[in-house]
């Protein structure tokens, strides 16, 4: 399946991966961004099957009713009810807790809308399950997944969103209006 992914990845779409997923590391949290098409979720799941290493992800409810979700679940995603307010943070701080070895990826804009700031979750996950945060681009412009070494956070919030912000200056998402 990874040699597959790759051909389809590189020989067909014509992308690159730069750098690569730690495969030493055993938890963490993946930050991928710009999250702005649909098409972004495709090239994720490109790339994680290219790199041979298991991420997983979570998802709004509806994409795991019907008979798409049985696919979702199997590529390794989890439903969120996001009606409901519940402390997902602490739930996932949980997951990560109770596993030997799990990756979350997830789009710290929480949509593919444009925001002005991004959510927090991510960065409380990590810091509740002391994991460090891995960044991942989704450069349309260049054809680029760019994968950066596992960060660990600091005592200083808006230190560390500078190291997060600064990694994606410049990315052009799919439609890059909307980052």
């Amino acid at each position: 399946m990874k040699r597959f992914a790759r051909f389809i990845l590189f020989n067909i779409l014509g992308w690159k991966l730069v750098g690569d997923f730690s495969k030493e590391v055993k938890k963490y949290v993946v930050i991928a961004a710009p999250h702005t098409s649909w098409v972004d979720f495709p090239i994720a799941i490109l790339s994680r099957m290219a790199s041979g290493v298991m991420i997983n992800f979570i998802g709004k409810n509806s994409l795991f009713k019907g008979p798409f979700g049985f696919f979702f679940r199997a590529m390794g995603g989890t439903p969120v009810d996001r009606t409901k307010s519940n402390n997902l943070v602490d739930a996932i701080v949980q997951i990560f807790n109770n596993k030997e070895e799990f990756r979350l990826g997830l789009s710290p804009e929480g949509t593919r809308k444009k925001v002005d700031k991004w959510k927090t979750g991510f960065y409380y996950i990590a810091k509740g399950a002391n994991v460090p945060i891995v960044m991942a681009t989704l450069d349309f412009e260049n054809k680029q997944i760019k994968i950066s070494e596992p960060y660990y956070t600091t005592a200083n919030k808006d230190k560390d969103f500078e190291v997060f912000h600064s990694f994606y200056k410049g990315i052009k998402g799919k439609n890059p209006e909307l980052f």
